[in-house]
Formats: structure tokens, C-alpha cells, sequence
């Protein structure tokens, strides 16, 4: 037993076993781990070769659902270019990430250790906030970062999940929510819904059924299984309130299809008190934010951050 659990634990996606990547000639980057609850996260950090020796505004990038970091590096290394510090990184359980260890099944007569499982590509936004909120504790003592200007991105599901961190540490100064999603709440807003959310938790909470795995269950086309319980009490447009001292950019499609915006970026919108900009780009769905309008995006970004953190 004892070996099968050894075995299981070294076939953990490591950092080292991260994809390569060949950054431009003008960009310094390197790979780095944060430790989130005890769970290591896989995380990349971009800057200028010209500023190596500058202390820096930083940005600290989060990827959406079923997303990785990976997908995030064209926009770091724009963002690097305009003269910013920047991290990315993956969710525990996604991409060059560990995912949670859980011990499954009963302990032998003898006491022994029992089988454990990697918890991967689940979508739960309390655990990934928390993986935010510590990516942010962790570039405090980055060499280049200056502590004093930090800002943070997020897009689609994460747009939410930047405001949500940015209400809860004062350290953050700007954000950028593109096509965001705001509300969980959809979970738990119909009787069906709330019978398979609560059915789910019950019948883990009794340890009749234990996380899926990876492609069992998703929302469509889109990759990763959604822990709805944690979904459902996930709520960061009643956060944006609390966005006093932050200057909080909400870019959004105008044909948005995946939810409704009034509900979502707008609402969120109306409700942020500190410095605020909504943008709507018109003509476009939720996917056209990374193909035809992600120049226009990255420039309304860089002069968000710009204004908010370069003062």
C-alpha cells in the first residue's frame, strides 16, 4: 500500500514537467511555485530585460475556467513590455499546478496509510480566490515588485474572482475584469438546481460520491467540473461595493452570450465605489475578446494600469 501511495505521488505533475516556452529576446521570465494551502502552484513571472535592476508595478494575471497560464503569456509579455512586473500562475489542480492530496477509502486493520487521490480540474472558486489572494502574498517579495502599486487581471470567470481578492486586500490598486462573470448564484437560484447542488454536497458530505474526474463533468464545452455548492455561495458582484480604494476597468462584449451582462460586468459596474470605467466593445461575442478585439483589450488594460499604478 505504502508503495502504491509513493508511486501516486511522484506521478504529480511537477513544475519541471511544465511545457517549455522561449520567451522574446527583450523579455526576462522565469519559473517560480507558490504554496496555497499547502498545495504547490505552478507560476511564471515576466519582466522587461531593461528594467531587470527597477522596482516595478505589478500585475498579477489569473486564468479563467478550464483555462491555464499558459494561455495568459502573450498578454504578460505586452503587458511586460508597457514596464510591468508580471505573474501568472495555475490554479491548484490545473495546468503545471499539484492539485489537493485527499485520502480515499478505509484504513487497513494494521493502521497503514491509505490510498490517496489528486484533486484535478475541478471548478471552485472559493479555492481558486484563495490561490489568488496568496499569489498576491507571494509577489510581495518579489526582487522587482513594487508592493505599493499591485494590480491584478482577470477575464471571464476570474474577472469575478479579481474584484473578490481586491475587496479583501487593500494592497491591490487597480483591476481589470474583462467579460466577466459576476455571479454564482445560478447554482442555487431554481428548485432543479438547488436539488443537484445540495444533492451533490450531501452526498459528498456523507462520502457516497467523491470529486469527479477529469472530463466527467463540465458545462458544455467547457473543461473542468464545477463544485456547484462553492458556485453557488459565490457572489463577487456584491463585492464590487467594497472596491473603495481600488480603481476597478470592467471590458465587456456587447453580444455576450455566455450570461447577461446586465446581471454580471454591468451590475458589478454600478455597484464599485472607488475610480471605475465601463467598456463595452461593440460587435463582438464573449470568445471575440481573445481573437479580434484582444489589441484593443490589452491597450484599454495597459491604460487602466497606466493611470492607477504609474502615478
Amino acid at each position: 500500500m505504502i508503495k502504491r501511495v509513493v508511486l501516486l505521488l511522484l506521478a504529480l505533475p511537477s513544475l519541471a514537467m511544465a511545457q517549455g516556452f522561449s520567451p522574446p529576446e527583450d523579455i526576462s521570465f522565469h519559473k517560480d511555485k507558490i504554496m496555497s494551502e499547502g498545495v504547490r502552484l505552478g507560476a511564471e513571472v515576466f519582466s522587461l530585460k531593461a528594467n531587470t535592476e527597477k522596482k516595478l508595478p505589478t500585475i498579477v494575471m489569473c486564468h479563467g475556467w478550464g483555462g491555464t497560464a499558459r494561455a495568459l503569456r502573450s498578454d504578460a509579455v505586452v503587458f511586460a513590455r508597457a514596464g510591468y512586473l508580471v505573474v501568472t500562475f495555475d490554479y491548484r489542480g490545473w495546468g503545471a499546478s499539484d492539485g489537493r492530496i485527499i485520502r480515499i477509502g478505509e484504513k487497513s486493520k494494521d493502521g497503514s496509510a491509505r490510498a490517496v487521490k489528486e484533486i484535478r480540474e475541478v471548478v471552485d472558486p472559493i479555492e481558486q480566490t484563495t490561490d489568488l489572494l496568496n499569489a498576491i502574498h507571494w509577489v510581495q517579495e518579489e526582487k522587482q515588485c513594487d508592493r505599493e502599486r499591485i494590480g491584478l487581471w482577470g477575464s471571464s470567470f476570474s474577472g469575478g474572482h479579481v474584484v473578490y481578492a481586491a475587496a479583501r486586500d487593500p494592497r491591490v490598486k487597480a483591476t481589470v475584469s474583462q467579460v466577466p462573470a459576476f455571479d454564482g448564484r445560478w447554482a442555487i437560484n431554481s428548485s432543479r438546481m438547488r436539488k443537484a447542488t445540495y444533492g451533490g454536497a450531501t452526498q459528498r458530505a456523507r462520502g457516497k460520491a467523491g470529486y469527479p474526474e477529469p472530463g466527467e463533468a463540465s458545462i458544455g464545452k467547457l473543461k473542468g467540473a464545477p463544485i456547484l455548492e462553492k458556485i453557488g455561495r459565490y457572489a463577487p458582484v456584491e463585492d464590487a461595493a467594497r472596491l473603495k480604494g481600488c480603481a476597478a476597468l470592467f471590458i465587456l462584449a456587447e453580444n455576450e452570450e455566455l450570461f447577461d451582462n446586465k446581471e454580471h460586468g454591468i451590475l458589478a459596474h454600478s455597484k464599485a465605489k472607488g475610480p471605475k470605467k465601463l467598456v463595452i466593445v461593440p460587435e463582438i461575442k464573449h470568445y471575440g475578446i481573445y481573437r479580434e478585439a484582444k489589441k484593443q483589450a490589452q491597450g484599454l488594460a495597459i491604460s487602466w494600469y497606466d493611470e492607477h499604478l504609474k502615478k
